[in-house]
């Protein structure tokens, strides 16, 4: 926006670098040009504004596709301003001599020309094509066909305008379109998601009946394996047993040897003995049948002696000392006969 300083009967005016500025003295244009800065006289003088400076103008608006869906359409074009003063003659861009205010709204009038004949252009595109095919293109056809057209329509070049750039950043539909053409594609993930669920499912019961058939298997190897312990530990108490019995009758066979022949040696010692004995009394007897029975008498009253502990009384009547007393005196003579006669 130019500035404008008052003074008694002359003003001052300076515009930017980025504004052009066209001076018109009774109907004269006395000077136009960029950054201008000049004095003038109000009473008779017309100024004009024109930016020159690269400008973005939003859109936003709806349009209906080949198959009557409603598709809506954002972006920014950017446009400048080519030939200030054809534009200035197109539309009102006086300022104000005291203010340096625009009269009237000409950068919101072009923006308006500019709107419409994107939309114009984006309107025409939509409806070359189903909404599916559209989503399906993207932003880049529409763009393009955009910016061909605003580029080639003479009504902005005619004005002096310079299309510089065409942005178009979404091309969507409704909100209750886009959730039904979202429904398939997430049926179709949901069916994904079912199906990986469904495979991770049977993935883990088939982990789980391998680890339950794996457990079995053990349970199963443990039985046999405790099975065969069994067995062999009863194998092991029968041999025990066994040997044990075996040892115990070999004790036994030996210990029964051992009596046998300790009561074999034990017999035959008591039947030496009992021989030696028999022998003995034999011999004793054979001595005893020589003997005179006055002998015999005097050795079992000497035996008698000998078993006696203690004689209280003796009495020897003289038939008993008599006749005792004649055969001792008649084996003596015998003797001493004997004796003489060798």
């Amino acid at each position: 926006m130019a500035t404008i300083k008052y003074f008694p009967l002359f003003r001052h005016l300076r515009a930017e670098p980025t504004n052009h500025v066209i001076l018109w003295k009774d109907g004269q244009k006395r000077k136009s040009g960029p950054g201008l800065s000049f004095w003038f006289m109000p009473l008779g003088a017309s100024l004009c504004e024109v930016p020159l400076d690269d400008r973005d103008l939003a859109f936003c608006f709806r349009a209906r596709s080949l198959d009557f869906q409603e598709v809506v359409v954002n972006g920014v074009i950017t446009y400048r301003t080519q030939d200030p003063e054809l534009l200035a003659q197109r539309i009102d861009f006086s300022l104000d001599t005291q203010s340096g205010a625009y009269r009237k709204d000409p950068l919101d009038k072009l923006a308006v020309v500019v709107n419409e004949l994107a939309q114009q252009l984006a309107a025409t595109a939509l409806l070359e094509k189903p909404l599916t095919t559209l989503l399906e293109e993207g932003v880049a056809r529409l763009r393009e066909r955009i910016h061909r057209g605003l580029v080639e329509d003479q009504t902005l070049s005619g004005m002096g305008l310079l299309i510089v750039g065409t942005r178009v950043s979404a091309v969507s539909p409704t909100a209750e379109m886009e959730k039904a053409l979202q429904m398939p594609t997430r049926e179709r993930i949901q069916e994904s998601a079912d199906h990986a669920t469904f495979q991770r499912r049977a993935l883990a019961v088939e982990k789980e009946r391998a680890i339950q058939e794996n457990e079995l298997a053990n349970q199963i190897e443990l039985a046999r394996r405790e099975e065969q312990l069994i067995a062999q530990r009863g194998q092991n108490e029968r041999k025990r047993a066994t040997d044990l019995g075996e040892s115990r009758r070999i004790e036994a066979e030996a210990s029964a040897g051992n009596v046998r022949i300790n009561a074999s040696a034990q017999a035959e010692s008591i039947r030496v003995l009992e021989e030696a004995k028999v022998e003995a009394e034999r011999a004793r007897m054979a001595i005893y049948e020589l003997l005179p029975p006055v002998a015999l008498f005097g050795l079992a009253a000497r035996e008698l002696a000998g078993k006696l502990e203690h004689i209280d009384h003796l009495s020897l009547s003289p038939d008993t000392l008599g006749p005792m007393l004649q055969r001792l005196l008649g084996a003596s003579s015998r003797r001493l006969e004997e004796r003489e006669g060798e």
